[in-house]
């Protein structure tokens, strides 16, 4: 697919979305997070995952890798592992594709505590980049899914006797990797929270999930720009509602934490697709309330409810 230029040289604020024309007569759009991205990278060790598939196109993926025991945490218990897929075109930035992905805020003191003492935290990254045409090459595909499974599994090696549960959690393409690393594993992950992707397994599949007592937080904005909620959600909603270990979040709106309509436009609107902020928010609002009400204390006491 064409890659838009995602820099500060095109990211233009105040840009009239255009589901704007939907809005309520006290709702207001807000352009920014309420959390300050870039203090934790720093926390985050870079570490290489080596590809012992030799069929699959990559030789190997960087991994970022925050160790709450490296970080002062007690290494006489235990806690989650939480990886975190991101979206495309993050892994162009780096290092900061930790922010991108939804990791960065988990690593802070205030969320390692509000889980339960702290969390491992593995982000992924795809070997992207741009051919000579500016098309994204070499993002997330099905090759990847054992690689990212063996990235957990080195992490596993070197600290499972510290590790409570495992989640995985992504949005847009992440998100769809997340539910696809859950397809392929069933019984590894104690927890999934696919964002903003416009896909839902078979019914097979989220039968033997629930089999597997894979708990899962599907979020998709039901304004979200870059798909129809009313075409590829609303048919199977029924569906999903009826599974005890999926739990839907669909809002209407997705929000900052000042409760304004999101909006970030990057060469295209979206800020109704990009749920994967407010994940980072904790789905908790400036003042506490939570976004979700089936997830009073977010994500992080989604997490630590399950451990």
């Amino acid at each position: 697919m064409k890659v838009m230029e995602f820099s500060e040289n095109t990211k233009v604020d105040h840009v009239t979305p255009e589901w704007a024309k939907f809005m309520g007569e006290d709702d207001f759009i807000s352009y920014l997070p309420s959390y300050k991205g870039g203090d934790f990278l720093g926390l985050f060790d870079e570490r290489l995952c080596s590809n012992e598939n030799k069929k699959a196109p990559f030789d190997s993926m960087t991994c970022y890798f925050f160790d709450p025991i490296k970080n002062g945490r007690d290494k006489n218990i235990k806690y989650p592992l939480l990886i975190f897929i991101h979206g495309a075109t993050n892994a162009l930035d780096g290092r900061k594709c930790i922010g991108h992905s939804g990791a960065e805020m988990f690593a802070s003191p205030d969320y390692q505590d509000r889980m339960g003492g702290g969390a491992f935290i593995l982000v992924p990254l795809a070997n992207e980049r741009r051919d000579d045409k500016g098309n994204l090459t070499d993002s997330w595909c099905e090759e990847y899914i054992p690689l990212v499974k063996k990235a957990a599994d080195d992490i596993l090696a070197e600290f499972g006797d510290n590790i409570s549960g495992i989640f995985v959690l992504g949005g847009s393409s992440g998100g769809y990797m997340s539910w696809a690393m859950a397809e392929a594993y069933p019984d590894f992950f104690t927890g999934a929270m696919p964002a903003s992707a416009n896909y839902i397994p078979s019914s097979e599949m989220l039968e033997e999930l629930c089999k597997n007592n894979v708990k899962i937080v599907f979020a998709v904005g039901k304004h979200d720009e870059f798909g129809s909620f009313s075409e590829e959600i609303t048919s199977r909603l029924r569906e999903l509602e009826s599974y005890d270990n999926i739990t839907c979040y669909f809002p209407e709106w997705v929000r900052n934490g000042d409760k304004g309509i999101a909006s970030l436009y990057f060469g295209i609107e979206m800020g109704q697709h990009c749920m994967i902020t407010q994940i980072q928010a904790d789905l908790r609002f400036e003042d506490n309330s939570p976004y979700c009400e089936a997830l009073p204390e977010g994500v992080t006491g989604w997490i630590r409810s399950l451990i």
